[in-house]
């Protein structure tokens, strides 16, 4: 072999291309991991209105490890993410020693029961709110589909002076809403904004007028609805004129009788004896 030049020069050209590599690696080595690019800033963007300058302080020094090429940002995100309010994150670096941050927080839309929020995608997160939020009950599966049809319902009964304060979906998909002033509509699994719409249309016009308490509004009838105040209930039919008798719970009858009520929510009379 060593009489053989051409093999001598080959290996020889190996090796230089073997020891260059190593160098270069080691080169790289050190520059990587030696504290020569130390990550200097961690700017943090987005609409916040629960995530504290505290708490990004928090991860910062818990989960950032790592200079400018050696931080793990799956790892980033995945600590910023864990931030109850924070949705979405994104992470990226900004040459020469800069961590960017995006973070998208949640915007709640109700409580889901007792046990978590709901923003307003439908989506479940657990995180703390001292606000006034409408309540949200149903299924494990019907969270995108209460929240979507909050929006629809609430913009109905405002038009009344009502808002939702309650929505439960049932797992038969019968639905029931809980006004701000304490009626409890039932609006049944077919029809429900129509119906909705009649309600809110003649309480506007008549119910609202009496000045009476109205604790309970049945909507599921074909041509009407049946309100009940505290204490009776009163018929209201929105095809045709009709007399019903009230049940009291004291030993005393009480009769209603509606001029007709119909949905151009024209001037109606009711009459009491």
């Amino acid at each position: 072999m060593w009489h053989k030049p051409t093999l001598l020069n080959w290996i020889a050209n190996l090796l230089f291309a073997l020891s260059l590599v190593v160098m270069l690696y080691a080169v790289l080595y050190a520059v990587v991991h030696l504290p020569i690019f130390p990550l200097r800033e961690v700017k943090v963007d987005g609409q916040l209105n629960h995530v504290s300058r505290e708490q990004v302080q928090l991860i910062v020094a818990k989960h950032l490890k790592g200079n400018f090429f050696t931080l793990d940002l799956v790892k980033a995100r995945s600590a910023f993410e864990k931030l109850p309010w924070a949705r979405k994150v994104s992470v990226r670096r900004r040459w020469p020693d800069r961590l960017e941050v995006m973070i998208e927080e949640h915007q709640a839309l109700a409580r889901w029961s007792s046990v978590a929020l709901v923003n307003k995608q439908g989506e479940l997160f657990h995180a703390a709110s001292g606000s006034d939020l409408p309540v949200f009950y149903g299924p494990n599966d019907g969270v995108i589909e209460v929240a979507s049809q909050y929006d629809a319902f609430n913009k109905v009964l405002k038009t009344a002076n009502l808002e939702v304060a309650m929505l439960a979906l049932t797992p038969r998909r019968a639905w029931q809403i809980t006004t701000n002033n304490g009626i409890v509509i039932e609006l049944g699994r077919v029809d429900m904004q129509p119906r909705l719409e009649k309600f809110a249309s003649v309480y506007n016009s008549t119910i609202a007028g009496l000045n009476k308490k109205i604790a309970y509004a049945d909507l599921r009838y074909p041509n009407g609805f049946a309100v009940r105040k505290p204490t009776e209930n009163i018929k209201v039919s929105a095809a045709k004129t009709e007399a019903v008798t009230a049940n009291v719970e004291k030993p005393e009858t009480r009769q209603v009788s509606d001029k007709k009520v119909n949905d151009t929510s024209k001037k109606q009379t009711r009459t009491v004896t």
